[in-house]
């Protein structure tokens, strides 16, 4: 099928609307930005930890010997680029979840920059939608937040 610049299809909900579009002239890449910074902070990171430099240290973790809602990450996030999927799990659901999600976008962007397909965009129309993503964000920190205050002895160092 061929798109012309700037065509659109949508699929629609009601509530939420999906949107397959050819990039317009002077729109932002969003596609390019987002793999180049996903791309950069990758190499930095793993630059960081390949020289030796010291791990992030949590003050709420010093200051309370308890996990922050974060904790983890860096253990997580090298377990997960190791491979080793179950152990990433462990340290920290939330943060491997989002890896899993950087990943799929990241595999989409690759694809839809080297092929020029149409892009995806996703659109919250109504309060009610928006106000559910927000309930849904908030839900996902505090239970990973429980998760990881039931299992804090694996956070001692």
């Amino acid at each position: 099928m061929q798109w012309a610049l700037g065509a659109r299809h949508t699929i629609d909900s009601g509530k939420m609307r999906l949107r397959v579009q050819c990039l317009a002239p002077g729109e932002i890449d969003h596609e390019l930005i987002w793999l180049s910074v996903s791309l950069v902070s990758l190499a930095l990171a793993a630059a960081w930890l390949a020289v030796g430099l010291p791990w992030p240290h949590c003050v709420f973790h010093e200051i309370t010997g308890l996990p922050c809602v974060t904790c983890g990450m860096t253990r997580c996030g090298i377990q997960f680029f190791h491979g080793h999927f179950l152990a990433a799990l462990k340290w920290n659901p939330l943060v491997f979840t989002a890896l899993c999600g950087l990943t799929a976008f990241d595999l989409y962007a690759f694809a839809t920059l080297a092929t020029r397909w149409p892009r995806l965009r996703i659109c919250l129309y109504t309060g009610t939608a928006k106000t559910f993503v927000r309930i849904a964000v908030v839900s996902a920190l505090v239970l990973n937040w429980i998760y990881l205050l039931l299992h804090w002895r694996n956070f001692e160092l």
